[in-house]
């Protein structure tokens, strides 16, 4: 070989190399959240995908609002199961939409492979103060027996037919054997306003959104819809303590497309798990009033199905359905 081939040759090679990171970096992962940007949902998404990054890599946030998170799901689903595509499956998409909608897009049961969960949020069962003063209720067997006592004189808003206020409300009615007119309003924020003007009498709300007016005293905290005591109100007692197994909370975990394999979803896995027990997570999540939930695949797969049954029945007999 000559001095120019030589020279030559060195310069090829270097060129291979410098290029070599460029070509063997893994391409970045979508995560689809099926709702707007800005919510819990989304910013827990995005706590989530900085944490990650020196494990997986670049993470891409993906919103995809519309049809009740419908639209971001079923992108989910029918993306290549090859583990760049992975998204958010929440209580609305993957329990109730599918028996609140007449057609779906994807089937919530074989369409993903399930990662881990990461959040749960408890419900709360709020009155107006006033309210709860001037009808003597302190607790929850207080506002049974009202009820029991003064038949369809209760009511209750929440953001809409199908709503998760809606549905733990008539779960609620229907586990206590008692009746209270149903109010729905154009989503959770009107709700809200309307049961602190007194118009409606008790609500079923996130205990994010109703957390400031408890403290404040504008609301009272009757009971946490979660099998447990919420740390955040730890004062506060369950629905179960009352309705043996009332438990109706709001959750979201990550998915991927069904068929994404195994190995794949080991190693979301591992990586989401490790960032959803970091304390800086917990300390971020906890000023959503949201508790990270980090499981195996099988365990979150297992919740989900048992979701899936649980909401059949109380849409069913809401009767609440969306053409």
């Amino acid at each position: 070989m000559n001095a120019r081939h030589f020279l030559l040759s060195l310069v090829s090679t270097a060129t291979v190399l410098l290029a070599a990171p460029a070509h063997a970096q893994q391409r970045p992962i979508r995560l689809v959240v099926p709702y707007a940007a800005g919510g819990p949902i989304d910013v827990t998404a995005r706590v989530l995908a900085e944490s990650v990054k020196d494990s997986l890599g670049t993470v891409i946030i993906d919103n995809k609002p519309g049809a009740g998170g419908n639209i971001g799901a079923d992108a989910v689903a029918k993306a290549a199961p090859d583990g760049l595509t992975i998204g958010i499956a929440a209580t609305a998409t993957n329990a109730v939409n599918p028996w609140l909608y007449a057609k779906m897009p994807f089937n919530a049961a074989t369409d993903f492979a399930p990662i881990t969960q990461m959040v749960r949020v408890p419900n709360v069962l709020v009155m107006n103060a006033e309210t709860a003063q001037r009808l003597k209720i302190n607790s929850l067997p207080d506002l049974i027996a009202y009820a029991k006592a003064n038949p369809a004189k209760l009511n209750y808003g929440s953001g809409g037919n199908g709503s998760a206020g809606h549905l733990a409300g008539e779960l609620f009615k229907k586990e206590a054997g008692i009746f209270a007119v149903h109010i729905p309003y154009n989503g959770g924020n009107p709700a809200q306003l309307a049961l602190l003007s007194g118009q409606v009498d008790f609500n079923f709300d996130n205990l994010a959104t109703a957390a400031p007016n408890i403290r404040s005293g504008k609301l009272k905290a009757i009971a946490v819809t979660t099998a447990q005591r919420s740390t955040t109100l730890p004062d506060v007692p369950t629905v179960a303590a009352t309705l043996k197994g009332f438990s109706i909370d709001t959750w979201w975990g990550l998915v991927a497309p069904a068929g994404t394999p195994p190995d794949v979803v080991a190693k979301l896995n591992h990586a989401f798990v490790a960032a959803l027990n970091a304390p800086e997570t917990k300390t971020r999540f906890a000023s959503l009033l949201a508790e990270p939930v980090a499981s195996s695949p099988e365990q979150f797969s297992a919740f989900m199905k048992t979701e899936l049954a649980k909401y059949e029945k109380v849409v069913k007999a809401t009767g609440a359905k969306v053409d």
